[in-house]
């Protein structure tokens, strides 16, 4: 099956069928390991047929069938322009020794380019001179009687490391004198050789596809099978011919829950789809490696593979050794092995394991003694007994790492939980007596398990690689293995040591690095903790939370997984944690009886659809062929017809095979218009390739045809006028090292972000001035590598503190220790200092307690002084709180100043938050702290005290230029969260949403909390849970452009106007954007929806170019349209049944239709050289508010007559108008002002009754560029790129 660029996606890629023949003499004799050796058996049925000598047979291809096979003339009458879509190929290859004499009676159809057969070429990636052996890869067998027939599979590779995929029925025919049996001429025999009748000979039909369809070809050459055994030898070849055609014309179905059903007769044959364009095809038995292997021989193959070791599978059946390793493969996904892939050797292939790069091969049991000896440093697996071991090594010995314990002891758990026998599900229930509906349960049966193995496979990928994303910076594509490594347990290093150099991991970093949510992103995101859900971006300075330093006690395997920490030299001797026992009965456990089998993830478990393509009839002529294409095009369009509204996943793959059938019948027109309705059902379904090669294609006529037709006007431009964009490069992916050289400003920058120890380049160029201080403005690579040890000696130090659950208990689950101070002796006690980012308490020694200190809240003032003691001036560190009259006084020595300066931030940094309602500035206020004790520890002078002062940020903010929260701010303003946390640079919020919550039933609880949509620039989108304000679903994008506006169309539907004129749709259920609307021709500038609570059942959108567009939700379909001649159109409202239309030189009223009602012009007192309409809001008393570009107020107009003069309501301190909202009776504008002489963004509340400024708001140091209101109840404002955040308001 193909489906490559360009090209129509087909059933298969070739047909061969494959004979024996003699060695000829005049080569020579062939060596005796090359060629099939006789039975003794085969020698007397040659005796008896009066053969004198026996000389070797080998495999020889009679004939590969390609498509088209469609006759000369009759794809003329199709059309010229089918022709061009596809290279040119031929019907079939003779592999004769004379070339065959042309019959122009019974010339050879499908050849459009009139070539003779001997010309044209062979399939891609198809080696015909190894075909043969891969066909027989056993040798060949003549025998007395006829033997059973036997599938095996093939894995064909190009020099390109490009797959097809060959499946291979051999079946025994018995070879007559008196009957040709390829195509009516006998084979040239040598002299030597006599009749041989009555001798059964092996044939061999090999199908190749571009698809992995295992099962559904092998049920294929199943039926072919029946029919050859029928037919004459003269008749084989016609039969084959028409088993190609017909395989041919099946479309290779498209990712998603539909499978195609073809009537091959007796059997109803399934081909089933892919997950979703990046899975890969599984028409596979994922079981199979648990029949043959137990679970910790499952994952020592699966850690070979992982490693890329040289592996290779043995067994006595060729069928298992490809299936085998298939499903191995398969368990990796969406991890992708890169290397040699022969899961076949034929005899004469065997020097291929010599091959000293990783590979992963099979070969028949019989070999197995002969390779293991041969060959050095294989991991050899043998099928038949379930064993793996190792090869003799003459280096050193092949070791298989473990996998990492936790991560195995739970699948193995898992799997003992599966129900591998489907004879004990069927033991209760009665015989099936149709053929069909037993194979259907059989179906479904093996589409369950294999969506629980692929789930267990996925969570095991998920345990060992999840912390991966802990220290990769994205930005510089930054990978610091060194440090991720040091997170591992010591059993666990030599494992990650070898995977960590291979392909395979540096393209699963690749992947992280791009966001890409593949399979693996996804069951992460769904299977992460609560807290590492709230806490979405990892901080800066990475500590374990309370919560997690106490899962991880009470976890029994941790305790095993630490003790193996802790006894490195005696790992051997420890004995893995007991588990479970084993699923004896072999009845299937339940997953609940033991924790670690809990969430097994069923991949499979969406609902699968089937669609039954029509019957092909025979003979294949051009109108056969036609007469299919119309009834499989009818059939299509009745289902489509039949799907209920909210059915668009079924309804982008019908779209999708029609439009490929039109494709085929030569209506590129047609064809088009079904490839362009894939941008409104499933974009990712739309084929680019083959959309640009057919509009290529398009006639003169028909190209003239499409550009009057509006839906594929756009569609032509995307492909011809507009520059196709490149597909973004993966990129680079880099290991962190430590510099070499001398680091000047930027470098120092880069360096420090990418080890992960900051973000923020204005807190790096503080660093970068205290490291510096007193030296030349650059830091050497023995400083940096000095200061790199400091910060993460810190790290480790307070990551190891043992806290025990008598102080836990004090402390907030998501609280961190962050550092902890030497042994001192303070006034309550001697212990050490411990700071979280709410607190400091003292850990005190011997039986370890908890003494509280303060909360930084609480602390009213800090002191560094000194005692007497005897002759000795100690420096201590003081501590005043507003609950206690005690100072609390330490004797810290050295470390006073240093912690003077570190809890005088972290007490501003509290300050500041508690007033700004933000708490990010308490993230960097610990920031600053912990550099502030890295930079003392790297300098290690008398004057490094002095250097980390200049980290104190927050404390000199506090002191020297006081930021006094004004009263009304203070008072409604209620939380700010920042989009940009962990970004080097805040983004403009460009624009905001609000979504109620528990819109659908079918929801997870989890899923159905109110969530707010925050687009930042370039297309980026952030969703957070409007319930705790945390991230609920990470930066993902639509589009590459500036996002205009937003609007929940229905409750599971958010809709995004862009900037490049499309219209992203955003499934809410299942966080992925694969719809788009794409009429527009200028970037879309509003969406809006009816008046009332209600879901709209319409929406309108518009553009910059002045059209408007209606839209049925359901249908995604528009069902009117106008354009507001010479207006540049910036947003529209809906009021008493019609549109409100601001065009910046006015507002516009017009019907739904586009009839002008009113008009409000720029003209009068409005007119100026700059003077344009921004905005407005319309009130319930027929009042129209609008603000003006170059005005400080806003106005107000009376609906019933706009020539009336405005009301103006003056905005004090406003430079400029940005936005507004209508919440209940007020009026809320987003401008940019002045606040104690300050450029700040400002937001002023107006009361709509006394149209008077009732407060003014000052809580960004940003233009506000978007407000939005979250049911009346609160609203949300964001700034603009200076600073970036969110503040959400309290509404009276």
């Amino acid at each position: 099956m193909t489906g490559g660029s360009g090209e129509v996606p087909r059933s298969f890629s070739g047909t061969s069928s494959v004979q024996p023949r003699r060695s000829p003499c005049a080569r020579g004799p062939v060596p005796e390991e090359h060629c099939p050796a006789f039975t003794n058996e085969e020698l007397q049925v040659f005796q008896k047929k009066g053969v004198k000598t026996v000389s070797s047979l080998n495999p020889e291809v009679l004939s590969v069938f390609v498509p088209p096979f469609i006759c000369k003339e009759d794809s003329q009458m199709i059309g010229a322009n089918c022709a061009t879509l596809s290279k040119a190929r031929r019907r079939s290859l003779r592999k004769r020794r004379e070339r065959p004499r042309a019959d122009p009676g019974k010339g050879l159809p499908g050849d459009p380019q009139g070539l003779d057969s001997e010309d044209a070429g062979i399939p891609n990636d198809v080696d015909l001179l190894a075909l043969p052996q891969l066909c027989f890869p056993g040798g060949l067998c003549v025998a007395s009687e006829p033997k059973e027939d036997h599938v095996h599979f093939l894995v064909l590779t190009d020099v390109c490391g490009n797959r097809t995929h060959g499946v291979v029925a051999q079946f025994y025919r018995p070879l007559h004198d008196e009957y040709c049996f390829y195509n009516g001429q006998g084979p040239r025999e040598p002299s030597g050789w006599t009749g041989t009748a009555g001798c059964f000979v092996p044939f061999a039909v090999c199908v190749v596809s571009r698809w992995p369809y295992y099962g559904a070809l092998k049920d294929c050459l199943s039926c072919l099978l029946t029919h050859l055994k029928l037919c004459k030898d003269f008749e084989v070849d016609d039969h084959i011919k028409d088993f190609a055609a017909k395989l041919s014309l099946i479309p290779s179905p498209p990712p998603g829950p539909l499978h195609l059903i073809v009537n091959m007769k007796p059997l109803q044959v399934v081909f089933p789809s892919r997950a979703d364009p990046e899975s890969p095809v599984v028409d596979l038995d994922l079981h199979l490696p648990f029949l043959c292997f137990k679970p910790e021989k499952v994952l020592q193959i699966l850690a070979c593979l992982l490693t890329e070791q040289r592996v290779v599978l043995f067994s006595s059946d060729w069928a298992l050794l490809t299936l085998v390793a298939e499903c191995f493969l398969a368990l990796l996904q969406p991890l992708q092995w890169q290397h040699t892939f022969v899961p076949i050797l034929s005899g004469q292939m065997l020097d291929f394991v010599m091959a000293p790069t990783s590979f992963l091969m099979g070969c028949h049991l019989d070999h197995l003694g002969e390779v293991s000896q041969e060959a050095d440093g294989l991991v050899l697996v043998n099928i038949d007994c379930g064993s793996v071991t190792c090869s003799r090594s003459l280096s050193s010995d092949v070791t298989i790492p473990d996998l990492p314990l936790l991560a195995a002891q739970t699948f193995i758990q898992r799997v003992q939980g599966l129900q591998l026998h489907r004879e004990l599900e069927l033991a209760h229930l009665g015989a099936s007596t149709d053929l069909h509906e037993g194979r259907e349960r059989q179906r479904a049966w093996q589409q369950r398990l294999n969506g629980q193995i692929q789930g267990i496979a996925l969570q095991l990928l998920v345990s060992i690689f999840r912390e991966v994303k802990n220290h990769l910076n994205y930005e510089h594509r930054v990978f610091n293995s060194e440090e991720f490594l040091k997170t591992r347990a010591p059993g666990d290093q030599q494992f990650y040591k070898q995977v960590l150099d291979t392909y395979m991991f540096h393209s699963f970093l690749k992947a992280r690095l791009s966001r890409r949510m593949d399979a693996f992103a996804q069951v992460d995101l769904s299977t992460q903790s609560e807290e590492d859900r709230l806490h979405g971006v990892p901080a800066s300075p990475c500590r374990p939370t309370v919560e997690k330093t106490v899962l991880r006690k009470l976890s029994p395997l941790h305790a095993a997984h630490r003790r193996m920490v802790v006894s490195m030299p005696n790992l051997r001797d420890i004995p893995a944690p007991e588990l479970p026992p084993r699923n004896a009965s072999l009845r299937k456990m339940d997953p609940a009886d033991h924790p670690c089998g809990r969430a097994v993830l069923d991949v499979a478990s969406r609902s699968v659809c089937t669609f039954k393509i029509p019957e092909i009839h025979f003979p294949l002529v051009g109108q056969c062929v036609q007469t299919y294409y119309s009834d499989f095009v009818s059939l299509l369009s009745r289902a489509m017809g039949s799907l209920a509204p909210d059915s668009s996943v079924l309804l982008a793959r019908y779209v999708y095979l029609r439009g490929l059938v039109h494709l085929m019948q030569g209506k590129l027109l047609s064809a088009l218009l079904d490839f362009q309705n894939l941008y409104k059902t499933d974009v990712r379904l739309f084929p680019a390739d083959l959309v640009k090669r057919t509009v290529e294609a398009l006639s003169g006529p028909e190209r003239a045809q499409a550009e009057r037709t509006p839906e594929l006007r756009r569609l032509i431009s995307e492909v011809t006028d507009r520059p196709r964009e490149a597909a973004e490069p993966d990129g680079h992916v880099k290991n962190f090292e430590l510099p070499r050289k001398h680091l000047l400003l930027d470098d120092f920058v880069q360096r420090v972000q990418e080890a992960g120890i900051a973000t923020d380049a204005s807190v790096i160029h503080r660093l970068f001035e205290a490291l510096t201080v007193g030296h030349q403005k650059q830091i050497d690579p023995e400083t940096f590598k000095d200061f790199y040890t400091c910060w993460k000696e810190t790290e480790a130090e307070a990551q190891a503190a043992a806290l025990p659950l008598a102080v836990t208990e004090h402390l907030d689950k998501n609280e961190c220790v962050y550092k902890l101070s030497s042994s001192v002796k303070t006034n309550r006690g001697v212990g050490k200092i411990a700071m979280t980012q709410k607190r400091l308490f003292l850990l005190t020694e011997g039986r370890s307690g908890y003494v509280e200190i303060s909360t930084f809240r609480n602390i009213e003032e800090v002191r560094s002084t000194t005692v007497t003691f005897l002759l000795l001036r100690i420096p201590t560190l003081k501590i005043k709180t507003v609950s206690r009259k005690e100072v609390f006084e330490a004797n810290l020595k050295a470390e006073c100043e240093l912690w003077h300066l570190m809890v005088k931030e972290m007490w501003a940094g509290k300050k500041l938050a508690d007033d700004h309602k933000d708490p990010q500035y308490v993230q960097q206020a610990l920031t600053n702290a912990l550099l502030m004790d890295a930079v003392v520890g790297t300098l290690q002078t008398p004057a490094a005290t002095y250097a980390a002062s200049k980290l104190s940020y927050f404390d000199k903010m506090k002191n020297e230029m006081p930021m006094a929260v004004p009263q009304t701010t203070s008072e409604t303003l209620k939380h700010k969260i920042n989009p940009s946390a962990g970004e080097t640079f805040p983004q403009a919020i460009d624009v905001l949403l609000y979504t109620p919550g528990h819109l659908d039933p079918a929801e997870k609880v989890e899923d159905a909390h109110p969530k707010l949509w925050c687009a930042l620039s370039e297309g980026k989108v952030i969703v957070f849970d409007a319930s705790s304000w945390s991230v609920y679903q990470h930066c993902f994008k639509v589009g590459t452009s500036k996002v205009n506006c937003m609007l929940m169309a229905e409750p599971g539907q958010v809709w995004v106007g862009s900037e490049d004129s499309v219209i992203y749709i955003i499934n809410t259920h299942s966080m992925s954007c694969n719809k788009q609307l794409t009429d527009h021709r200028a970037s879309v500038t509003d969406l809006i929806g009816p008046d009332g609570s209600k879901a709209p059942s319409e929406v309108y959108s518009c553009s910059s170019d002045g059209t408007v567009l209606a839209w049925n939700v359901s249908t995604l379909r528009v069902t009117s349209r106008f354009q507001l001649p010479g207006r540049r159109l910036s947003s529209i409202s809906l009021h008493d049944g019609r549109l409100w239309c601001c065009t910046g030189q006015g507002i516009v009223v017009v019907t739904t239709s586009g009839f002008l009602r009113q008009e409000l012009r720029v003209e009068g007192d409005l007119k100026g050289p700059h003077t344009s309409f921004l905005g407005f809001q319309l009130m319930p008393e027929e009042q129209l508010w609008a603000v003006c570009a170059g005005r400080g107020e806003v106005g107000v107009w009376s609906t019933r007559d706009l020539s009336q003069s405005p009301r103006w309501v003056p905005l004090q301190g406003c430079a400029e108008v940005t936005c507004m909202i209508r919440v209940k009776r007020q009026i809320w504008v987003g401008a940019r002002g002045l606040s104690q002489e300050k450029p700040k963004g400002k937001i002023y509340v107006i009361d709509a009754e006394r149209k008077a400024v009732e407060k003014e708001l000052v809580a960004h140091a940003d233009t506000v560029t978007t407000l939005c209101s979250a049911e009346d109840r609160y609203v949300l404002s964001g700034s603009g790129r200076e600073e970036g955040k969110i503040a959400i308001w309290k509404v009276e």
